[in-house]
């Protein structure tokens, strides 16, 4: 039967801790810098490249937070600046930089039409474009927000990236699901495919590892996974859907009756649910599904 989950108010608590990071990054493309030059002083203004190389912003939650995957080809520099900088703008430089935010993909923007709850004592960190208005969150002022305040925002800033709807798990699941089954992570890290790896190894620390598709691949074959031709989908199978250059987008392993334990993105606000095919189909089947099976 589907039902809807929720996370726990500890997991809640340890996602208010760190979805805004306590630094604040801006992207900048080339012909947006020169007008911030004089409130540069005392930050760090990074080259796209290097900062993307860098492995002090290549954690995995300040890639999930500023969602990295979403930034324009336009972006030339970082600015990398400590949490209430913003606020020592000038405020009509500070409104300049959250529209650039927003037109260069910056994640920890969010419409106020998806909040039920009133935002309207944050309208300094409040913008509007073509007619919607956005909340930008920076380190600074979500810290000086109530708890109760920073419980209801999130609460719905995480449901924007799924609906939480999942299905009971079937009694054949197998045991060292069960602790994770239709529950959330509490950090940033686990994905489809480490969820996937530890459905086959039972190795309870790489659920928590985000894994690379190659990565994926050679654990498959040291598990002795095959692909087969037939997609008639058994218990203990691996589905993955892959794009036209033959990259994964997606895994996922077969509790049997096309029931899946299944983690739908990297993000913590993304559940360990149980889910069935029809719903797998409905998110994935745009692209190309594979079977793997373990050889006898």
């Amino acid at each position: 039967m589907k039902r809807k989950i929720q996370p726990t108010p500890n997991t809640i608590k340890e996602w208010i801790q760190t979805y805004v990071p306590h630094k604040d990054l801006f992207f900048l493309p080339e012909t947006k810098l020169a007008s911030f030059k004089e409130y540069v002083n005392n930050i760090l203004v990074i080259p796209h490249e290097e900062f993307m190389s860098h492995s002090s912003y290549k954690q995995v939650q300040l890639a999930n937070s500023y969602e990295y995957w979403n930034i324009s080809k336009e972006v030339n520099y970082v600015l990398v600046t400590p949490s209430g900088w913003i606020n020592h703008l000038p405020a009509e430089k500070k409104i300049d930089l959250y529209h650039i935010q927003k037109e260069v993909g910056r994640g920890l923007i969010h419409p106020i039409s998806d909040f039920s709850v009133d935002t309207s004592f944050l309208s300094e960190d409040i913008i509007e474009v073509k007619g919607e208005e956005y909340l930008v969150l920076h380190h600074a002022m979500w810290a000086e927000l109530s708890y109760p305040s920073k419980e209801e925002l999130m609460k719905e800033i995480a449901q924007q990236w799924e609906e939480w709807i999942c299905y009971d798990y079937p009694i054949n699941t197998p045991s060292h699901f069960i602790q994770f089954a239709n529950t959330f992570p509490s950090r940033a890290g686990s994905n489809c495919l480490s969820t996937t790896l530890f459905a086959i190894t039972q190795q309870e620390w790489i659920i928590h590892e985000w894994v690379h598709p190659q990565t994926f691949l050679q654990s498959l074959e040291h598990e002795h996974y095959h692909v087969i031709t037939s997609q008639d989908i058994e218990a203990g199978d691996v589905v993955t859907w892959e794009n036209s250059d033959g990259i994964i987008q997606h895994a996922t392993y077969c509790i049997g009756d096309h029931f899946f334990f299944n983690k739908r993105g990297q993000t913590f606000f993304n559940a360990w649910s149980i889910v069935h095919l029809d719903d797998l189909k409905e998110d994935w089947g745009r692209f190309r599904m594979k079977v793997f099976r373990k050889a006898v």
